[in-house]
C-alpha cells in the first residue's frame, strides 16, 4: 500500500513520535510511506528510515493557505499514487479530505483528543472509518460528532519496547544501589489542562517527608502560554520548592530521563484521549501515578498497573507518590504488570498491524447509495439494476433511498442492506428536514451514489453526501452536481435499459435479458388466498386481473369504464373469472363499473397494499392494465400481461418481460404526456377495443396452458 500521513509538524510529541514509528514500520514491511507536515526535528529520523517527507504549511488556519494546500496535496496524492490518506489533526484533515476528491485515495482520520470547536472539528469524523486511541474518545466522537458506532476503530497508541528495554534494565541496576535522590517527573506541554499547578502543590507536600526529592518538569509552554509557565515558576518558589524543581523544557532524550525517574505523575485535569507518556514510563519500568480521566483508564488498571487519583487533587497525588516512595516493592509489582500489558497490547507491532488491517478494510469496503424515491412502478424498475450492482459488488454495503410509499417494494430485497426512507409529505418536508437528511447521508460515508431519480433535489442530495463518485443523468436539472453525469440518449430507451447506461458508466456490464423481481412474503400470499376464497375464487383455474385505473392525476391513461365492462362480459361468457384491482381512490370507478357490467367480477379495489397486490397479480393467469405500477409488478412476477398504452411512449416505459403484449394505437397526437386529453376524450385508449384485448388474453391463456 502507498500511505500518506498528514499532520501539523514533526517535533517532539506523542502524535509525532507515533507517526514516525509507524512510518518506519511501513517501510520495513514493503509499503510506501509519505508524510506531509510543516517540518520539525523528527524529519531527519523519518527520512533516514526510508519515508518521503513534503514540507508544507498544512498547519495554518488561513483559508487561502488551506485552498492552496488542497491543490498541492492532491498533486502529491496523484504523483505518489497514494491509496490511503491518514489525517492526524484538524487543519490537515480539512486539506486532506478535499484533496482526496477527484482521486482514488481513501480518507481516514485518527482522533487524538477531545475537540472543543464543533464546526471546525467535525472533519475528524468524516472518514468512512475513524480511528480512536481509547474507548473514551470513541464514545465522544459518537455522542458529539454523530460518527456511526460501526465506523469507529479503536487502536491504542504504541511504544517502542526495544528502545525502552535498556532503560528499564538500567533502572533496575540503579535501584540496587543506594540512592538518596528520589526523582518525580511530569512530562507534557505546559498548559493549564495538564495540571501542573496541582502537581507542584502536591510536591510541596511530598518534600516535607522526602528531603532528597527532585522534581523534573519536562516540556515547554506554547507561545501563548509563556505567562502560565512563569506563574508555575513563581508558585514553586512561593512553596519553597525552588531548590528541588527543574524546568527542563522540551527534550528529545525522554527514555534517558525516564531511566533516572522514580515516579512519573500524569496530572491532567481534563479527559485525555490516551496518554502515551504513561506507557513509555511503564515500558521504562517507572511506576505511574495518574489522574482518573478519559482514556487513562484504558491504560491503567487501578492498583494493578498503576495508581489512579482524582483530578485536581493535590493531596491524593502526594499520598500516591509517598506510597510508592515507602513501598518500593509495590512500584516493581505495578511496573511488571504494566510491562506485561504493554507487550500484549501496546507494541508498535500491535498498533501497526491493526492500522494496516483498518486500511485494508477501508480499501475493501464500499458504501453505495442508490436513489429512487418515486413512484411505485419506477422503484420496481430498479430491481434489475440492484441485482446487477450486487453481482458486481458482492461485498459492498448497499443502501437505497426510497419514498415512504415505495418502501414495502424493497423491504425483502436481497440485494439491499438497508433502506433509507424519504417522507417528503410529512417527516422530511421542508428545507430543514432536507438538510437533516443530507447530513445523515453524509455520515454514512458513501463511496458511490447512483441517482436513478434524476431531479434537482436528488442531484443536490447526491452532492451533499460528499461522495467521491456520483452517477446519474445530466438532464439540465442541476446535473453539474454529478461528477459522472450522462447526457440523455436521444433515442427512446425502456426505463431499465436507460438505467443500464448509468451502470455501464460505472464499469458494470449489464445484459439486456435482465428482468425485474419482487418478493411478496408468505404472509402476503396467505392474505390473498383468504381473499380469493372469500370471493369463491380459491380453486378457480382461470383468473384474469384487470387494473381499473392508472392514476387519478393521469386521466388520459385510464381505459374507459365502458370498455372494461364490455371485457368483463366477454370473459364471463367464456367462463373466465375476473378480479378488479385498484387503490382506495379507485373505489368510485370500480362501483361505476359494477353498475354497467352484467358479469360479477370480484371487486378487490382498496383491499390490498402494494405487496399484497403483487401476491394477487402473481395468482392471476393474465393481468390487464394501463401504463402504471401494476404493469411493472406483473412483469416482475412473470405474470402474462396486456399493457394498454396511449398518452405515454411504450418504447420508454415498457418493462422487460417475455409474456407481455402491448396494445398501442400510435395516434398522431401520441405520445402527448398530457394528464388531460386536449383533442378527444382519451381517443388513444378508447381506440383499443375489448375484443382486441380478449384476443390477446386468450392467446396468453393458451400459451400458459401449453
Amino acid at each position: 500500500m502507498n500511505i500518506l500521513q498528514v499532520l501539523p509538524e514533526l517535533n517532539v510529541g506523542g502524535v509525532e513520535t507515533g507517526t514516525v514509528d509507524f512510518a518506519k514500520y511501513l517501510t520495513q514491511h514493503g509499503h510506501k510511506s509519505v508524510v506531509i507536515s510543516n517540518g520539525g526535528r523528527l524529519v531527519v529520523d523519518l527520512e533516514l528510515n526510508g519515508s518521503k517527507h513534503f514540507s508544507l504549511p498544512v498547519h495554518e488556519k488561513s483559508l487561502f493557505t488551506i485552498l492552496a494546500m488542497i491543490r498541492r496535496v492532491r498533486q502529491i496524492i496523484l504523483s505518489e499514487k497514494i491509496d490511503i490518506v491518514h489525517a492526524r489533526s484538524r487543519v490537515p484533515a480539512w486539506i486532506a479530505f478535499f484533496a482526496c476528491r477527484g482521486t482514488n485515495a481513501q480518507f481516514i482520520t485518527t482522533c487524538h483528543g477531545y475537540y472543543k470547536t464543533p464546526w471546525f472539528s467535525q472533519i475528524m469524523g468524516w472518514g468512512k472509518l475513524v480511528i480512536v486511541p481509547s474507548e473514551a474518545i470513541g464514545r465522544y466522537m459518537v455522542q458529539e460528532y454523530k460518527v456511526p458506532a460501526h465506523g469507529i476503530r479503536k487502536i491504542p497508541r504504541s511504544v517502542d519496547v526495544e528502545r525502552f528495554a535498556a532503560v528499564a534494565q538500567e533502572r533496575v541496576r540503579r535501584e540496587e544501589k543506594t540512592q538518596k535522590d528520589f526523582v518525580v517527573t511530569i512530562i507534557g506541554r505546559i498548559t493549564p489542562l495538564k495540571g501542573h499547578i496541582y502537581f507542584i502543590r502536591a510536591m510541596a507536600k511530598v518534600i516535607r517527608q522526602m528531603p532528597y526529592l527532585k522534581v523534573w518538569i519536562v516540556g515547554d509552554a506554547p507561545a501563548d502560554k509563556q505567562s502560565y509557565r512563569r506563574e508555575l515558576e513563581v508558585l514553586a518558589r512561593q512553596l519553597g520548592l525552588n531548590p528541588a524543581v527543574e524546568f527542563l523544557g522540551s527534550r528529545a532524550d525522554i527514555p534517558e530521563l525516564l531511566g533516572k525517574t522514580d515516579v512519573l505523575v500524569f496530572a491532567s485535569v481534563t479527559p485525555e484521549s490516551f496518554g502515551r507518556v504513561i506507557i513509555e514510563a511503564q515500558a521504562a519500568g517507572v511506576p505511574v501515578v495518574a489522574t482518573n480521566v478519559g482514556g487513562v483508564v484504558d491504560i491503567i488498571e487501578a492498583d494493578k498497573t498503576g495508581l489512579l487519583v482524582p483530578s485536581k487533587d493535590s493531596d491524593a497525588i502526594a499520598k500516591a507518590v509517598l506510597r510508592l516512595y515507602h513501598d518500593r516493592a509495590l512500584g516493581r509489582q505495578l511496573t511488571q504488570a504494566a510491562q506485561k500489558k504493554i507487550r500484549e497490547q501496546y507494541t508498535i507491532e500491535h498498533m501497526a498491524k491493526r492500522t494496516l488491517a483498518v486500511y485494508q478494510e477501508l480499501l475493501d469496503a464500499l458504501n453505495l447509495l442508490v436513489i429512487k424515491i418515486s413512484s411505485l412502478g419506477d422503484v420496481v424498475l430498479i430491481t434489475a439494476s440492484l441485482r446487477l450492482i450486487r453481482r458486481h459488488y458482492p461485498q459492498a454495503k448497499i443502501y437505497c433511498l426510497v419514498g415512504k410509499e415505495a418502501r414495502p417494494i424493497l423491504q425483502n430485497c436481497p440485494y439491499v442492506d438497508e433502506l433509507i426512507v424519504y417522507d417528503r409529505s410529512y417527516k422530511d418536508k421542508g428545507l430543514p428536514a432536507f438538510l437533516r437528511l443530507a447530513r445523515y447521508l453524509r455520515h454514512l460515508r458513501f463511496d458511490q451514489v447512483i441517482d436513478f431519480q434524476n431531479n434537482r433535489s436528488t442531484h443536490l442530495l447526491a452532492f451533499l453526501t460528499l461522495s467521491q463518485q456520483r452517477y446519474g443523468y445530466d438532464n439540465g436539472k442541476w446535473g453539474f452536481l454529478l461528477n459522472h453525469g450522462l447526457k440523455k440518449n436521444p433515442t427512446p430507451l425502456p426505463a431499465v435499459l436507460h438505467q443500464f447506461e448509468i451502470l455501464k458508466k460505472m464499469g458494470i456490464s449489464p445484459s439486456e435479458q435482465e428482468e425485474l423481481e419482487l418478493w411478496p412474503s408468505a404472509k402476503d400470499q396467505r392474505y390473498i388466498e383468504d381473499l380469493l376464497d372469500a370471493e369463491w375464487l380459491g380453486n378457480c383455474r382461470r383468473v384474469v386481473g384487470i387494473n381499473v385505473a392508472a392514476s387519478e392525476k393521469w386521466e388520459t391513461k385510464n381505459w374507459p369504464i365502458e370498455s372494461i365492462a364490455r371485457l368483463c362480459d366477454l370473459l364471463s361468457a367464456k367462463n373466465i373469472r375476473v378480479v378488479i384491482t385498484g387503490t382506495e381512490k379507485d373505489k368510485l370507478r370500480a362501483f361505476q363499473l359494477l353498475q354497467i357490467t352484467r358479469a360479477k367480477p370480484a371487486n378487490l379495489t382498496g383491499k390490498t397494499d402494494v405487496m399484497q397486490l403483487a401476491a394477487l397479480i402473481k395468482r392471476c393467469n393474465v393481468f390487464v392494465t394501463p401504463d402504471s405500477a401494476p404493469l411493472h409488478i406483473a412483469a416482475a412476477l412473470r405474470t402474462p400481461c396486456i399493457a394498454l398504452f396511449g398518452p405515454t411512449d411504450s418504447r420508454r416505459h415498457v418493462p422487460p418481460g417475455c409474456n407481455l403484449k402491448i396494445l398501442d394505437k400510435h395516434l398522431k397526437c401520441a405520445p402527448c404526456y398530457n394528464a388531460h386529453c386536449r383533442i378527444h376524450t382519451r381517443a388513444c385508449l378508447a381506440a383499443i377495443t375489448p375484443e382486441e384485448v380478449l384476443k390477446e388474453i386468450l392467446s396468453l391463456l393458451v400459451d400458459k396452458a401449453e
